[in-house]
């Protein structure tokens, strides 16, 4: 595993999630560093098979020389049809981590950070178009408003957005640490890192689609994982969480509970862990990046 990723968060945890059969077919969405993907793969006898999915050119570097591995250079969004393409109808397991890696913060030039100066970029696919400078000096008022609201649950996003508008009026806003003293006034001392991370957490899920990225997969597992097969979902936030809590718990992202004649839930999941899973105190010391993960697991029916 590539250190400059990051330790996975609740990795066995979500391992044995997985319940992994060694000659079984698993899919690790989010390959990064490779973390998950060489536990899985410890699990896994000749006849196994792992697919992965990065869509950062970044990941590819950290590619493991296994000829039970297919590595995926694309959006998880594709998860169906990459399958399809590689002769498989069914698989076993899916596991997502959700989380960016530091890999991502702590490079500069990607834009992820507010710690560095550098340009506005945060794409996860750097051939993809749309940047955070785009959306910062293109979008409406109302538009950047419901981002900062609905992404980064920013009680004054109004407020936000207008700034960002006045301020873009004047010379486009390009840089991080120009984009950050637009935001100073609006944050305290005791709240700013915070805070500054809610923003930049609403442009980065906007930049990457992430919440309807996000769906597309959980919609495209029902069809793809076989009876009894698993999703395993490590989430960072909890935009994240509560729509994965709601799919597993209804079958829907609204958390609407559906019945048949005989009041039974009509549901392709159901929930392993119906407690939230998180890290406990010695693995938060050891990586403080997992202190905000949250781990759920579902069985197809």
């Amino acid at each position: 595993m590539n250190a400059a990723y990051h330790t996975p968060a609740l990795l066995q945890q979500s391992i044995e999630g997985l319940n992994i059969k060694p000659d079984g077919v698993y899919v690790d969405v989010t390959f990064g560093g490779g973390g998950h993907s060489n536990e899985i793969l410890k699990h896994l006898n000749n006849n196994g098979k792992l697919i992965a999915f990065d869509q950062d050119l970044d990941a590819l570097e950290n590619a493991i020389n296994d000829k039970r591995l297919i590595l995926v250079y694309s959006n998880f969004r594709y998860l169906k049809n990459f399958l399809q393409f590689h002769g498989i109808k069914k698989v076993d397991g899916i596991l997502a981590d959700l989380g960016v890696s530091s890999h991502h913060f702590d490079d500069a030039e990607r834009g992820f950070s507010f710690r560095f100066d550098g340009d506005l970029d945060m794409r996860m696919n750097k051939n993809a178009k749309l940047r955070a400078s785009d959306i910062l000096n293109s979008y409406s008022e109302e538009k950047l408003s419901d981002i900062f609201y609905l992404y980064g649950e920013m009680r004054n996003s109004r407020s936000i957005a207008r700034t960002i508008v006045k301020a873009r009026a004047n010379e486009p806003i390009k840089s991080i640490f120009q984009f950050v003293e637009i935001l100073k006034p609006f944050f305290n001392r005791e709240q700013e890192k915070k805070d500054m991370a809610r923003v930049f957490q609403a442009l980065r899920i906007e930049v990457n689609n992430e919440m309807k990225v996000l769906k597309e997969m959980l919609n495209q597992s029902q069809d793809v994982l076989n009876e009894n097969g698993r999703l395993v979902i490590i989430t960072y936030h909890s935009l994240e969480d509560r729509l994965v809590k709601n799919f597993v718990r209804s079958g829907n992202f609204e958390g609407k509970i559906e019945k048949d004649f005989f009041g039974n839930v009509l549901n392709t999941f159901k929930s392993i862990n119906n407690k939230v899973i998180v890290p406990d105190d010695n693995e938060i010391r050891n990586n403080p990046r997992a202190r905000s993960a949250k781990l759920r697991i579902a069985e197809r029916r």
